[in-house]
């Protein structure tokens, strides 16, 4: 009897896993990127894997890159680091998806974006028609990054991180809506967090940066930026790239963007997170997703 019951669970379980299997998602991803485009994905394939689908992504990530750079590439069949051309991506698998996204230093300013999204956007209909175009909204930097403690003096350059937020959000909005794609909100939801009276990141005010050694540093939780950091002997800051919690934020937002499906309790969590701030990352990821909508 209890051999026959044992045979009926494991029967019971096979049928549950092929059952799970069959409603995996397979997506297929070309990400047109620079570094942030990296950084945002950095945890996806993690997140896929637990949440029971697959996912098939290419990057092409030049640093600091520009959709100008991108775009003119394409237009003189540029090859990037793997020997091939944007056009030789596009025809090498069926995407599902393709993205593009403005460089974080000019995201604030919508003229940047003009006319290279559009072409951007006819170039990939043309080499990958059954693609859908997905626009990559970068974010802010960290409200103490050098940007914003020594303003520029050029007309629009954004003087705090709300301003460059705003900028970048008006500016990814409108462009979205001339190309006719759906945003990755990840610029929202990074601001979501940072700005969270509770959670979100606030500088160390007392801090001795004139008499600081190494491995000293100012206190840094919650930030969703890499921020300090001792290279060489010198203490340096880097506001722009995102740090392992910004990383798992952007791959959240990407996660229920491309598959459409809840984050929430979504079982990979990096390492050097807890349980409550990985908890409430995948939270922000949500509200930043369903507020897209």
């Amino acid at each position: 009897m209890k051999l026959i019951v044992g045979r009926i669970l494991l029967c019971l379980l096979f049928a549950v896993g092929s059952l799970a299997a069959a409603e995996g998602k397979t997506i297929r991803l070309l990400t047109i990127g620079n570094s942030f485009s990296r950084d945002a994905t950095r945890y996806l394939p993690d997140l896929v894997k637990a949440g029971g689908h697959e996912l098939i992504h290419r990057p092409i990530v030049v640093g600091g890159a520009s959709l100008q750079l991108h775009a003119e590439k394409a237009a003189t069949n540029g090859l990037y680091a793997s020997g091939r051309s944007l056009r030789q991506e596009l025809e090498s698998e069926p995407w599902d998806y393709v993205t593009i996204q403005q460089a974080s230093i000019k995201s604030h300013d919508i003229a940047t974006y003009r006319p290279f999204a559009e072409q951007l956007r006819d170039y990939i209909k043309k080499y990958a028609p059954s693609a859908t175009l997905l626009v990559h909204q970068t974010w802010a930097y960290r409200c103490d990054d050098p940007r914003f403690r020594a303003p520029s003096s050029k007309s629009g350059e954004p003087r705090t991180q709300a301003e460059m937020y705003a900028g970048l959000k008006n500016a990814y909005r409108a462009i979205a809506a001339e190309l006719g794609a759906r945003l990755i909100p990840v610029g929202n939801a990074f601001y979501l967090a940072d700005t969270d009276p509770r959670w979100g990141y606030r500088p160390d005010t007392a801090f001795d940066f004139k008499n600081a050694t190494p491995p000293a540093l100012p206190h840094q939780h919650h930030s969703l930026h890499i921020g300090w950091r001792w290279k060489d002997g010198k203490l340096g800051m880097d506001g722009h790239h995102a740090s392992v919690a910004g990383q798992y934020l952007g791959a959240c937002v990407w996660y229920e963007t491309l598959y459409g499906e809840s984050v929430v309790g979504n079982r990979f969590a990096p390492p050097g997170l807890d349980a409550d701030d990985v908890r409430f990352l995948q939270e922000t990821a949500h509200r930043a997703v369903k507020a897209n909508e």
